[in-house]
């Protein structure tokens, strides 16, 4: 008789059925598609959007008399920077000045200047000797106290001139002093370069006496046509006339669009539609696709976006890089109820920090359920669209919001064919002969500044972190 022993086993061996042969015959529980490009797009959401009725928005205002305010653009060659001739108009005195040839010979006259910081380029007081262009860097304009202190009255940056009323009066006086704060470019026109231009070209010089004998006209300090009233009289004196001047050209806005055509396969669609429906998924991540690219139009289009259409009057520099309590204050003056910032995340970051070396810890504000940094009682909103320039210096937005009280607003149209959500719709195009659905997606939007002081920037904003 022979005894048979058992083998000796695997201590590895499976002893049940493993997960990865058990799956096929198991319903997993599935997640919808997710899509990391998804942002909060607190702008959206925080705007008033106002209903645009046959795709055009006009903005009404008063006649204003101000002109000439934009900003000089330049041609920068490595480090030499010169003035596009034409950009000259921006100056009031020329403004309408259409003479190309003469610009040019102008623009030719400027020439540039290399200053370290601390350099004072005028001083109250003396002649106004010169015109000046900001090509690049950042300049304070100082004032004297009622006691004698040194105070800072603003701030010049690129693309800024002062210095302009020397093409029409000789006996100008610089109103303040004027430093730099970092290094700085410039170009400077003399008086001397003025009267040679005057002499060798009579028509800068007729347009220039016309500018310089054109009475101002009456307005008020925001430039706006005076509304004249009487106050203060007694006894029964002829009151003055008045009318409220409009501006005959009115700014309208356009509803822009953002499209693209989603495509299905018939299989897919038919195949493969549970437990998600494949048509269903697809359209709702191609809406987020388009809504985030609405949130980075109304930041940065050319046309309409509020970066590109803050006035230059509404826009001021950081005084030492960072963010600091005393920049958003003076940010938050400039404008009567302002209803949030909106910044760059790393821009908040930044400003936290420069809080926390001051010992100032500002408390959160509640919006709509959420936990928002916050700065005097004004939410302080996040937004990734607002770019970073160089990976170190961005931008910080204030803004009063609604029609009623003239702030920012956004624009769109609803009851439009096949809306799928308000100022968005999905049409069907069909089905081709390689067995594609095809679906046109459309959404339609846009923005608006009512008044120049709704909206105001701090620019020149350090975001990157300080080596000690």
């Amino acid at each position: 008789m022979t005894l048979e022993l058992p083998l000796e086993t695997d201590n590895h061996a499976p002893k049940s059925l493993s997960t990865a042969a058990a799956r096929p015959l198991a319903h997993t529980t599935k997640s919808e598609p997710q899509m990391q490009g998804i942002s909060s797009r607190w702008l959206s959401r925080a705007l008033p959007w106002v209903e645009v009725r046959g795709g055009v928005y006009r903005v009404n205002r008063r006649l204003t008399h101000t002109v000439g305010n934009g900003e000089v653009e330049f041609a920068v060659d490595g480090s030499q920077a010169r003035v596009i001739p034409l950009e000259l108009q921006e100056l009031p005195q020329l403004r309408g000045f259409d003479d190309e040839e003469a610009l040019r010979a102008v623009a030719q006259r400027f020439e540039q200047r290399e200053l370290e910081p601390g350099t004072v380029v005028a001083e109250f007081g003396n002649p106004m000797d010169q015109v000046l262009l900001i090509v690049r860097g950042k300049l304070s304009k100082l004032g004297t106290g009622d006691f004698g202190e040194t105070t800072r009255l603003g701030l010049l940056g690129g693309g800024e001139y002062f210095g302009d009323a020397a093409l029409v009066d000789p006996a100008a006086i610089w109103p303040v002093t004027v430093k730099t704060v970092t290094r700085t470019t410039l170009l400077t026109l003399s008086r001397g370069a003025v009267d040679r231009l005057v002499e060798d070209i009579p028509a800068l010089a007729a347009h220039l006496a016309m500018v310089a004998e054109a009475p101002a006209p009456a307005q008020n300090k925001h430039g706006e046509a005076e509304i004249e009233i009487s106050s203060g009289h007694s006894g029964e004196p002829t009151l003055l006339g008045t009318f409220v001047d409009y501006d005959t050209a009115p700014r309208e806005y356009e509803l822009s669009l953002a499209q693209s055509v989603l495509r299905v396969h018939t299989r897919v669609a038919d195949l493969f539609n549970e437990p998600h429906n494949q048509i269903e998924q697809q359209l709702r991540l191609t809406i987020e696709a388009l809504y985030e690219r609405r949130e980075n139009d109304l930041v940065n289009n050319p046309d309409y976006g509020l970066l590109n259409n803050c006035d230059l009057k509404q826009r001021i520099y950081t005084e030492s890089g960072p963010p600091t309590p005393d920049d958003m204050d003076e940010l938050l003056s400039m404008r009567r109820g302002t209803k949030f910032f909106l910044a760059h995340p790393k821009a908040i970051a930044a400003f936290g920090r420069e809080c926390t070396r001051r010992g100032i810890y500002p408390d959160p504000v509640d919006l709509d359920g959420h936990r928002v940094p916050g700065w005097r009682g004004v939410p302080i909103l996040p937004c990734g669209k607002i770019p970073i320039s160089g990976g170190s210096t961005t931008s910080i937005l204030a803004m009063r919001t609604g029609e009623k009280d003239q702030g920012v607003i956004a624009l769109h149209q609803t009851g439009i064919p096949d809306e799928y959500e308000p100022g968005l719709n999905v049409r069907f195009k069909g089905i081709d002969d390689q067995s594609i659905i095809s679906y046109l997606v459309s959404a339609y939007y846009s923005a608006a500044v009512l008044v120049p002081d709704a909206l105001g920037i701090l620019d020149n904003v350090l975001v990157a972190r300080q080596t000690d």
